[in-house]
């Protein structure tokens, strides 16, 4: 029994010492992070210009990217799409009268938001669909009830034509007004590269759904870090 007891403690100590040792190969085999890239959603086309792909010229593809807006943060600043410029940005629909889904999908937002505190690099930002309603002071005293994250957690409020426009048009989801006091609009959380191209799609209030949008910011940034400073990986 004591023979055993020993050799699943060796066992264990060799999976903790090996595992990472193994998955940092896998990721940097030759010095090269291997990765595999996020996807780019929405619609594409093939532009004019080409690029070298091991000695051929492939063409560059043109991908959606989101519309520029005006709207309006919890403080009563305004703000435009030049505002997120060179930031990965996170960001939800919701309104504050919102009982049920909306309360869980903005906690969960910033609990995440809190591991990214002193990232510079990523913001992440909550769109009411009910304007009407929710104007600047009404954002901010809903923004005042969440887990504090400083400036880098940003509510906006706008017209309903740019705020559902932005919604269908920009992010690809829905975003309407079905009654006098209902709303229709997508639960999902968006996650936008520093190109301002959509990346990725998750349930806001499904845990697993928010932690791989953890996981994915994490290799978005990598991605990011990469393509400015190549040598850093």
């Amino acid at each position: 029994m004591k023979k055993a007891g020993i050799l699943k403690k060796i066992s264990i100590l060799v999976l903790v010492l090996l595992v990472p040792g193994f998955l940092y190969y896998l990721l940097n085999v030759g010095g090269k992070n291997r990765y595999k890239p996020l996807a780019v959603f929405g619609p594409k086309a093939i532009a004019k210009t080409t690029h070298k792909v091991k000695g051929k010229d492939v063409p560059d593809t043109i991908y959606h990217t989101l519309p520029d807006f005006k709207l309006t943060d919890q403080d009563g600043n305004p703000v435009s799409l030049k505002y997120f410029d060179n930031k990965i940005v996170v960001v939800n629909f919701f309104y504050t009268g919102c009982p049920t889904v909306c309360k869980v999908m903005n906690e969960n937002i910033s609990t995440v938001a809190a591991d990214y505190i002193r990232n510079k690099m990523v913001y992440f930002v909550s769109i009411t669909v009910n304007p009407k309603q929710d104007d600047a002071g009404t954002l901010k005293r809903y923004a005042a009830q969440l887990m504090p994250t400083g400036n880098k957690r940003v509510f906006l409020t706008g017209d309903t034509a740019t705020t559902y426009n932005l919604a269908r048009n920009g992010f690809l989801v829905n975003a309407f007004q079905s009654g006098p006091n209902d709303f229709i609009y997508s639960d999902k959380i968006v996650l936008i590269d520093r190109e301002k191209r959509i990346r990725g799609y998750y349930s806001g209030a499904q845990t697993d759904e928010v932690g791989r949008l953890n996981d994915e910011i994490k290799v978005l940034i990598s991605e990011e870090l990469r393509k400015n400073d190549p040598g850093l990986y």
